[in-house]
């Protein structure tokens, strides 16, 4: 964080954090989408603030292995309401997972920690979510199952340090 006293730019970067659903550490569906909830809204940081969006982008992967305690994954309901009467449609867990994936399922858990105002869809959108462990954002990971992920240097900026030598 910055040394200088006040709100700078540097305070508020966004940093990229992956969270692997497949290692076999991982905590359960409701634990992990409280850390990734905490992780986007910023709460992590010395300068947050509720009203103000200084969280960090997240990248889960491994998400068709998301894991739930109990009966849930046959018992666990979602519903879906629209303004017709009668028109009310649930389906559980497994069946949510086997038509659209788990990440569909940890991000409607995160989704329900976050802070019901305008900035829930915003914060969302910075989650990532991916069924296998391959992703295109490598490059922007900071934290890479704890290590920290030395980026080669780009051959554009390269070429641009030796030509302004």
């Amino acid at each position: 964080m910055s040394q200088t006293i006040g709100k700078t730019r540097l305070a508020y970067s966004r940093a990229w954090h992956h969270v692997s659903l497949a290692s076999p550490s991982t905590p359960s569906l409701g634990r992990l989408a409280s850390r990734i909830a905490i992780l986007l809204m910023g709460k992590h940081k010395p300068i947050w603030d509720p009203s103000t969006d200084c969280g960090d982008y997240v990248v889960a992967t491994g998400c068709n292995d998301v894991l739930v305690t109990g009966k849930k994954k046959e018992q666990k309901m979602y519903y879906k309401r629209t303004t017709r009467p009668g028109a009310m449609k649930s389906i559980n867990m497994e069946s949510m997972i086997r038509k659209w994936g788990g990440g569909e399922v940890l991000k409607r858990a995160v989704r329900g920690m976050l802070p019901k105002n305008r900035l829930r869809d915003k914060r969302l959108d910075r989650l990532k979510v991916f069924e296998g462990e391959s992703h295109p954002y490598k490059i922007n990971l900071m934290r890479f199952e704890g290590r920290i992920l030395q980026v080669e240097p780009d051959v554009k900026t390269e070429v641009l340090k030796q030509m302004s030598i």
